[in-house]
């Protein structure tokens, strides 16, 4: 019976036989192609499920200033993670780890159980290495750690708006670190490594991509004045019940800025009350009108022009001048009725410099304010730095050019201001404005004659030497000049001027032998002693030099006589009662 029914369908049992063999054959083939012809393909998958990349974290560069000393450091620290997924099996073992961890138990467990699907969370973030290995020693399973690097300042508050910091994956934020991002960040690297399923590493295979540090910093500041800078500005802010305060130093061969200080201020290694208008670096994003400080600029201008020599004389009694609705003041009562262009400066005159602007005109001093950089883009690429504002009239009306010629209607920060003052300062020559330390003379530009510098230097000495000169600016032991200023604050949503509300101003340079070294300091609303700039602001400018000529060993040019040896012996003096 079966060998009948095996020759009535023998096609269809044929056919069955040729199916299972096509099949065998095929998995055979397929076998021979997967081990020896496309071996790769099974590797790759296999490491696929195996293999893994972490990423090698790069060391960030350096900040230091000028004489090598740390600003900016990077320590390693350990980043702790988890994989909820895996912790699932072991909720026993989480009060423990809640312990190491400093954290409450409750909270860890409901946010492990909220995200119980989820193969990676940050448990916690910026450990130092003993710190983390505690934890990872307790074997808690799917708890794991990366290795990090965290920033830390050492000058903290001092250096605060100069350096800025880094956010907690180590990207600059604010000040250089952010400027120079790029530079100091480096690239990270590769290391090979095989996991199993979960994650868990069972073998470093190789580096294949080494982690490029990034690259060192120096600034221009040296750490010795920004001390200084910062202490003395944060006295006055105090003294004198003041809202804020900058302060800046720079030295004006070379166009370094030494420091920059601001108040308030903050801890950049502890921001957790940081309020936001703490990290304001108000030396570059606060404008503000110059006031009197700008005379110097005005009367540079003039002397420029040559229609105007420092003995020329001009009426400016009775302290007012009228310009069709408005009318122009001296704030205080002048020496006489005539006073020549020095004693305009002394007396800090609006009207007579108001007279002095109309013969020359604005447009005169507008050239001169831009050329020494006042409304101009610095070139420092700080981040959020303001220009301000110059403004430039088609037709130059008497009240344009006399608001400008003292300092309204025109808008700077400190670091344009004390750039403007590094021209005369270097008689004539502005040098490029820089952060960063630079060991060769940079390229300066001619921007006003040497005479007309070195005459402006003379008359700026006088400002602060003469009789009643600003003499809360003296320095011990050195000749400098300056000019002091005052300037009544814009009130906010509205036009016009608010009510007792001033800024302090004083700008200077020293020592006058050789002017190496220029300073602005700038008090935002002082409220106690008076707000006047000679009050306020210049026994701020004369403790600020006259420490920064002592760190700079430079040599003093206003040393009182010596005695000879047989001169007849000094009497002591009696107290008189005298101001000194």
């Amino acid at each position: 019976m079966m060998k009948l029914e095996g020759a009535l369908f023998p096609w269809r049992f044929r056919l069955v036989l040729g199916l299972l063999g096509v099949m065998v054959a095929a998995i055979c083939w397929r076998i021979i192609d997967l081990q020896i012809v496309d071996r790769a393909f099974l590797k790759g998958q296999g490491d696929a499920r195996s293999m893994r990349h972490i990423p090698i974290p790069a060391h960030r560069g350096l900040i230091t200033d000028r004489n090598g000393e740390p600003l900016a450091v990077s320590t390693p620290v350990t980043t702790l993670w988890a994989n909820a997924k895996e912790m699932q099996f072991a909720k026993e073992r989480w009060p423990a780890l809640a312990a190491a961890l400093g954290q409450d138990p409750k909270a860890l467990s409901e946010r492990l159980e909220a995200q119980a699907n989820k193969e990676f969370i940050y448990l916690v973030r910026g450990l130092t290495p003993e710190q983390g290995q505690s934890v990872l020693d307790l074997k808690v399973p799917g708890v794991y750690g990366i290795e990090e690097f965290r920033r830390f300042y050492p000058a903290g508050e001092v250096t605060a708006h100069m350096v800025g910091f880094t956010d907690i994956d180590d990207h600059g934020r604010e000040g250089v670190e952010l400027a120079y991002d790029e530079w100091l960040a480096g690239v990270p690297g590769k290391r090979q490594v095989i996991k199993d399923r979960r994650g868990r590493l069972i073998k470093d295979v190789q580096v294949t991509k080494n982690a490029k540090a990034g690259k060192p910093l120096a600034l221009s500041i040296d750490l010795r004045l920004q001390y200084l800078a910062n202490r003395e500005l944060r006295n006055a802010i105090i003294e004198n019940g003041a809202k804020a305060g900058s302060l800046v130093i720079m030295d004006v061969k070379t166009g370094e800025i030494l420091a920059m200080v601001n108040q308030p201020t903050y801890n950049p290694n502890n921001r957790r009350n940081l309020q936001p208008a703490m990290m304001r670096n108000r030396a570059m994003i606060d404008v503000f009108e110059p006031g009197s400080t700008m005379k110097a600029i005005s009367m540079s201008a003039a002397i420029e022009s040559g229609r105007w020599k420092p003995t020329d004389t001009v009426e400016v009694y009775p302290g007012t001048l009228r310009i069709g609705k408005y009318t122009i003041k001296d704030v205080s009562r002048s020496e006489g009725p005539v006073l020549d262009l020095t004693g305009i400066l002394i007396n800090s005159s609006n009207v007579g410099m108001s007279k002095i602007a109309f013969d020359i005109g604005g447009e005169t001093i507008f050239r001169l304010a831009q050329k020494v950089g006042l409304g101009q883009d610095t070139g420092l690429g700080f981040p959020g730095e303001r220009v301000g504002n110059l403004p430039n009239y088609r037709e130059w009306r008497k009240a344009e050019t006399a608001t400008l010629s003292y300092g309204y209607g025109i808008s700077v920060t400190a670091i344009q201001l004390v750039h403007a003052f590094s021209a005369l300062a270097n008689n004539g020559r502005l040098a490029p404005l820089t952060l960063i330390k630079t060991d060769k003379a940079p390229q300066t530009t001619q921007v006003l004659p040497e005479a007309v510098a070195k005459t402006m230097q003379t008359m700026l000495q006088q400002v602060i030497e003469a009789p009643r000169g600003v003499f809360r600016a003296q320095v011990p032991a050195y000749h400098v000049g300056g000019k002091s200023g005052t300037a009544r604050k814009t009130s906010v949503g509205t036009k016009g001027y608010a009510e007792n509300s001033y800024r302090s101003l004083f700008a200077g340079f020293g020592p006058m032998s050789d002017p190496r070294y220029a300073i602005v300091v700038v008090i935002d609303e002082p409220t106690k002693a008076g707000y006047f700039g000679g009050l306020v602001s210049a026994p701020v400018f004369s403790k600020v030099m006259s420490g920064t000529l002592r760190l700079m060993n430079i040599t003093p040019d206003n040393l009182p006589a010596v005695q000879q040896a047989n001169a007849t012996p000094a009497v002591p003096l009696k107290a008189n009662g005298g101001r000194g």
